[in-house]
């Protein structure tokens, strides 16, 4: 079910008038849209937040050993993929492996949450990995990128703090 503000329409309205809630009348309202929110379990909210947990953490370490390793490897510049074959070492293995689990992740994220919460809230990988490019790899990161990152930061925190799914839900399939 979805509310908008806590408002629905009920039958003593007068004729035409349903249990439906507004927004579902209102979805081209700019306001309605804005404040409407869908109602999940705890259960689904946790489940989500492990899963974005999960995202964050093998993206962040997928591009770390990918970084690693291709650097190992020395530069390549070349539309040779036999190249980037022989690039292959534990380290590039192991970032491809984990960046092929967040793929996953992100599939299952996104068939249960919005889009516009998901990317937002796993930007946070983009502040973790700066940091481990620095401390781990060994990057100089500028004034700005950490400015940047500071911004990052501000504005995962205001999409944690909105709902997950302000969409109806599909049927499950499978």
């Amino acid at each position: 079910m979805f509310v908008c503000s806590g408002a629905t329409k009920s039958n003593e309205e007068g004729p035409g008038a349903s249990s439906e809630p507004l927004a579902a009348h209102h979805m081209n309202d700019l306001f309605s849209i804005g404040t409407m929110t869908a109602q999940t379990t705890p259960d689904h909210r946790r489940r989500t937040q492990l899963l974005v947990l999960i995202a964050i953490a093998t993206q962040v370490g997928g591009n770390v050993f990918l970084s690693y390793g291709l650097r190992r490897a020395g530069a390549i510049i070349s539309v040779s993929l036999l190249d980037y074959i022989r690039a292959l070492n534990p380290w590039t293995i192991a970032g491809i492996s984990m960046l092929a689990v967040w793929i996953i992740t992100d599939l299952a994220l996104l068939s249960r949450a919005d889009l516009s919460f998901v990317l937002p809230v796993i930007a946070s990988s983009y502040v973790l990995i700066a940091i481990l490019g620095h401390f781990v790899l060994g990057e100089r990161v500028s004034g700005m990128r950490w400015l940047g990152i500071l911004v990052i930061s501000f504005g995962v925190l205001l999409a944690e703090t909105t709902p997950d799914r302000t969409t109806r839900r599909q049927k499950e399939s499978l």
